[in-house]
């Protein structure tokens, strides 16, 4: 019995050593908005068209370069980080540990003496957890790391892309205002 003790301790002490925190996410960078400001004046040497005037050719101008651009500096743009994501996973967490313990008490329980089969039973049990958790962060930290890169990948693709109709969106808009006198910068 005194073994059985002994041995049953030591399987604990083993697999507390093996306890796995999970790692930490890194801080995903907000991405920068583009930049959509367009700066007019009146012309030099001409003079100020009313407010009223004003406010009517920056509206019917943004209308012309949102329609041209395919780009609304108006509408939030919905970031990568924040779209909803179906990833397929392999199985569940822990399943590792399961099937590890139980395939390591079979193991454990035939290759121990008819005697001490319930020791040999308890000690397989417990070191196949520990190697099935191993195998377990192993396989979560490998899918963090692909899933990070993925989400790294898209965040760029978006950000080129959006950057882009933002230029476009500003030459459009450009464009117009000096189309109707305006200087632009």
């Amino acid at each position: 019995m005194n073994r059985f003790v002994s041995l049953t301790l030591l399987g604990v002490v083993a697999l507390a050593g093996c306890a796995v925190e999970q790692p930490r996410r890194a801080a995903v960078p907000q991405p920068v908005p583009p930049d959509t400001n367009v700066y007019f004046y009146p012309a030099q040497g001409h003079p100020a068209p009313p407010p009223e005037q004003q406010t009517r050719d920056k509206y019917e101008c943004n209308t012309w370069a949102v329609q041209r651009s395919g780009f609304d500096p108006s509408l939030p743009n919905v970031l990568p980080q924040q779209r909803v994501q179906v990833v397929a996973g392999g199985p569940p967490p822990g399943t590792g540990v399961a099937v590890g313990a139980v395939s390591g008490a079979v193991v454990g329980g035939a290759l121990s003496s008819p005697w001490h089969a319930g020791a040999g039973t308890l000690v397989g049990a417990l070191a196949g957890a520990a190697i099935g958790g191993v195998v377990d962060a192993e396989r979560s930290a490998q899918t963090d790391h692909l899933q990070a890169q993925a989400n790294a990948q898209a965040n760029n693709a978006h950000a080129a892309a959006l950057d882009q109709k933002a230029a476009d969106y500003r030459r459009a808009m450009s464009a117009c205002l000096e189309g109707r006198g305006y200087s632009v910068q």
